[in-house]
């Protein structure tokens, strides 16, 4: 099995979208081991119906939408990192945190302890309107920290060079596109967005090394 994860800058930038549309592009499965918040449409249904490829079921589901660490308390119970090993799977595993990366799942633990524990490519999604070059280097540098592989990063909104650019060079990381928000999103048209702006041949290449 390879694996690559995908995680933010922070949460509601658009990494599921994102994810949906690497899973349908590498026809990988996808995984995200906690959500938090179920009324409406779960991240993995999302990423179900635009991509059209099998999802693996949560290691948690948590009813508040919060912070993993405040909606498993609300239920009485504590979210054990122990629990959240990437399943077993044939292909390519896409792993998506929850939120951004120093979210905490407990009170002693946050989802980037974790994801340094997965041992696998990591993709950064980041916006690319104002603040965007704080919080991706803040991101960039946390990642590092903590022994990370970064694979690259990702844009999601309407581009901006100059400021992708100035990320990329101080954050010294791979660009791999920039992903537009699309006022019809359907698989047809995430696939053609994918497609037409992701490096996904660097990705690939990424995560067979």
């Amino acid at each position: 099995m390879t694996a690559v994860i995908i995680t933010g800058t922070d949460t509601d930038i658009g990494k599921t979208v994102f994810a949906a549309g690497l899973t349908h592009a590498l026809q990988a499965q996808y995984w995200k081991p906690v959500q938090a918040g179920l009324s409406g449409e779960t991240d993995s249904r999302t990423v179900a119906r635009l991509s059209g490829s099998p999802t693996l079921p949560e290691a948690y589901r948590l009813i508040l939408p919060a912070s993993p660490h405040l909606a498993a308390e609300a239920e009485g119970i504590e979210i054990d990192p122990t629990h959240l090993i990437p399943p077993q799977t044939t292909g390519t595993l896409v792993i998506e945190a929850a939120g951004g990366l120093m979210v905490p799942l407990n009170r002693r633990t946050l989802f980037l302890d974790v994801i340094a524990g997965w041992q696998a490519p990591v993709i950064l999604c980041a916006r690319t309107a104002l603040g965007t070059i704080n919080h991706s280097l803040l991101s960039l540098a946390a990642l590092r920290q903590a022994g990370c592989t970064m694979l690259g990063i990702a844009f999601i909104g309407p581009t901006n060079p100059a400021v992708e650019r100035t990320i990329c060079d101080f954050g010294t990381v791979a660009h791999l596109g920039c992903l537009p928000h699309l006022p019809s999103l359907t698989p047809a048209t995430l696939a053609e967005a994918f497609a037409t702006h992701v490096d996904t041949a660097s990705i690939r290449k990424g995560i067979a090394l």
